[in-house]
């Protein structure tokens, strides 16, 4: 089983988040590597909505793991915080709206815009299929990768967003729409492209219709199980979620996991639930559309 750690941010303490992370890799028993100089750091900055809505990761939050890194590891280990252009976001205008830039310039690491790195062509076989990704020279040369994912359910079919998902935003391709139709398979086969050491979860804030504060650092070496108790946190059966099986059986992790620190119910409680009507208003949106009725009831 894969060690999968919860913590609570804890509150009245001077370097509250910097514990939390601290006792979460001491609870998966990940220790940082004093021999390694060149790190990249994967957050989810998947649009221009900043952290307090509970849909980006917090520069904080990377900031504080960076002064970690340089702490334990080196004081001039070579961070590169990665993003990559999308159908609907572009990394220059996403960097400086969400704090990316500032927080480069306070701690002197690099900002990488992925779809304009130099890149190498990979061929993935997953689950029956064959893809050509191009894999970034920053995700190729770093000696450790790092994921900072969040935990977000969705309507379209893969139900969850979170570490797995997230390196999805690693293809430099900008218009990734054209991955949708298959994206549960391509979101492996990029994992299996671009394998990360370690993820975080920063879910300081759940999203939601109203973001509630929930304080919660999560760690593992294994992006699967993570998800795996991610989903249920989020009110989601992962036995239900394709794509974690489909990462299963092609070696990213395992679905089962040991739990260290804080109970999952406890985190579970704080998550802000699914509408029930979600997916029913989803389909009678379709039905009316296909009947010409949505834009006249204001659905579209």
């Amino acid at each position: 089983m894969s060690l999968v750690s919860l913590v609570k941010i804890p509150l009245n303490t001077e370097h509250p988040l910097k514990e939390a992370i601290t006792q979460a890799l001491n609870l998966i028993e990940y220790p940082l590597d004093t021999s390694i100089r060149k790190i990249v750091i994967k957050p989810n900055l998947c649009y221009y909505w900043d952290a307090t809505t509970g849909q980006t990761t917090s520069p904080h939050f990377v900031g504080t793991l960076i002064d970690l890194i340089r702490t334990q590891i080196h004081p001039e280990t070579d961070i590169s915080i990665v993003e990559s252009d999308a159908s609907a976001m572009r990394c220059k205008y996403a960097f400086k709206m969400l704090g990316y830039t500032k927080l480069a310039e306070e701690k002197q690491v690099q900002l990488i815009n992925l779809t304009e790195d130099q890149t190498t062509n990979r061929r993935i076989h997953c689950n029956g299929k064959t893809y050509n990704f191009m894999v970034p020279k920053t995700i190729q040369e770093a000696e450790l990768r790092i994921n900072i994912a969040h935990i977000k359910y969705t309507t379209d079919p893969i139900k969850l967003t979170c570490a797995l998902k997230n390196i999805f935003g690693c293809n430099p391709v900008q218009k990734k729409s054209k991955y949708h139709s298959d994206l549960g398979n391509v979101i492996v086969a990029l994992n299996k492209a671009m394998p990360f050491n370690l993820t975080l979860i920063d879910n300081t804030i759940a999203t939601g219709v109203q973001p509630r504060r929930m304080g919660l650092v999560m760690a593992s070496q294994d992006p699967v199980a993570l998800d795996c108790a991610a989903a249920k946190i989020a009110w989601l059966n992962p036995a239900k979620i394709p794509y974690l099986r489909i990462a299963e059986q092609e070696g990213i992790g395992k679905r089962t996991y040991s739990l260290r620190g804080e109970p999952l119910e406890t985190f579970r409680a704080l998550y802000p639930k699914p509408p029930i009507n979600m997916k029913l208003k989803k389909q009678l949106k379709k039905t009316l559309v296909t009947v010409g009725l949505g834009k006249r009831m204001g659905l579209v």
